[in-house]
């Protein structure tokens, strides 16, 4: 008999645990570092859009990659120099796609009217990509 009631309150506390485990698991965290002006602010504005309408399943940090903050992000990431644009994704930059290439979220997206010498080869849909999935686990 005591077997038994111990080994159903074992089992209560692993449910509970893996209830509450699932329910309190960080969402994923996106850093956008970026200058705060044009063009940079309108090249983003469909990622802030979408990160916006996601509410709670993301947890968003912006900072000035002018500012002594943002400088030292990048560094803190291996990076330095005219860097407008770097969307970090749970602290890294490289994100892998599903076919298995590796992109990096620096720069402007790969978009029209991008400035050429700091084009990406990144889109913003290639972002939500790597958030949905994220997401979902």
């Amino acid at each position: 008999m005591n077997t038994r009631r111990n080994f159903l309150a074992a089992m209560a506390a692993s449910t509970l645990t893996l209830v509450a485990g699932s329910a309190l698991a960080a969402p994923p965290t996106v850093e956008i570092v970026a200058m705060a002006h044009p063009p940079v602010k309108m090249a983003l504005a469909p990622l802030r859009n979408w990160l916006a309408a996601q509410g709670g399943k993301l947890k968003v940090i912006e900072v000035d990659v002018e500012s002594a903050a943002g400088e030292k992000r990048l560094a803190a990431v291996g990076l330095d120099g005219h860097i407008p644009i770097l969307i970090l994704i749970d602290g890294q930059y490289r994100q892998k796609r599903k076919d298995g290439t590796t992109m990096e979220f620096v720069n402007f997206p790969a978009i029209e009217g991008a400035p050429p010498g700091v084009r990406g080869k990144w889109t913003t849909a290639d972002v939500q990509a790597v958030l949905t999935e994220r997401m979902k686990l």
